[in-house]
């Protein structure tokens, strides 16, 4: 099998275009594409794009994703079905039984990506974007939080390796405004961001908790407590030796 093959069938498919069509606005011989899209031949990413692009497939921020990315979003060859209908349909709409190509719009990418992948940043202790990790979303969330209000914190030390996070580890922050009992939350402090994890106390104060070689713990006022997000989920890199 080949999603790349899959995902070219499935284009060429939901435009109503032969292989001979797509064959020869591409440069590839006819035989060529079908094994592609047999899954007998490899084909590179590259020309991939421009087979699709030819067929007037537009896919955002290209740079971002492969296409093994994309395709690996959705159930190609159980799309493949859905497409061949959406044409015929498309053509028993025209007068001369034709569809054209403008009524099979987008792409199986847009599809996709708009609401299965996003991008969260990953942010290093003076919040500067370091780098992305893709996230599958759903129903427009990540996490159960807006897909655009979530990112990744990465821990600038060793304070929480008691907690099972080590420097360089990846901690996914969601939005929260208010300490959480039990929950390791990002916060904001005159020394900086720092990952602290809060037991509630009574009169609206808070302790903040940190162990790296041993427990420490302070307690400060809850209105003092600037609370940037609640931390939850961790990446870690397995050590070596």
């Amino acid at each position: 099998m080949s999603r790349l093959g899959d995902l070219i069938k499935l284009e060429r498919t939901r435009r109503g275009l032969t292989p001979k069509e797509v064959a020869r606005k591409s440069g590839v011989s006819e035989g060529y594409l079908l094994d592609v899209e047999a899954g007998t031949r490899i084909i590179q990413d590259a020309q991939a794009r421009r087979i699709l692009k030819v067929m007037g497939a537009q896919a955002p921020e290209e740079s971002s994703f492969t296409l093994d990315d994309i395709a690996a979003t959705v159930d190609l060859q159980s799309a493949l079905p859905q497409a061949a209908r959406a044409v015929e349909k498309a053509a028993a709409a025209k007068p001369d039984g034709k569809a054209a190509d403008t009524n099979i719009t987008g792409s199986i990418w847009l599809d996709a990506l708009s609401g299965v992948l996003q991008h969260v940043p990953i942010y290093n202790a003076v919040m500067k974007e370091v780098g992305s990790r893709l996230l599958p979303v759903t129903d427009g969330k990540v996490e159960g939080a807006p897909k655009d209000k979530v990112y990744y914190f990465k821990a600038p030390d060793d304070d929480m390796r008691g907690f099972r996070v080590h420097r360089g580890d990846l901690v996914l922050v969601v939005p929260a405004s208010a300490p959480q009992d039990g929950a390791m939350m990002l916060i904001e402090t005159p020394q900086g961001k720092m990952l602290r994890q809060i037991k509630l106390l009574p009169r609206f104060q808070a302790m903040l908790q940190k162990y790296d070689r041993e427990f420490e713990s302070e307690i400060v006022n809850i209105a003092d407590l600037k609370v940037m997000g609640k931390c939850v989920r961790l990446e870690a890199e397995l050590a070596e030796g």
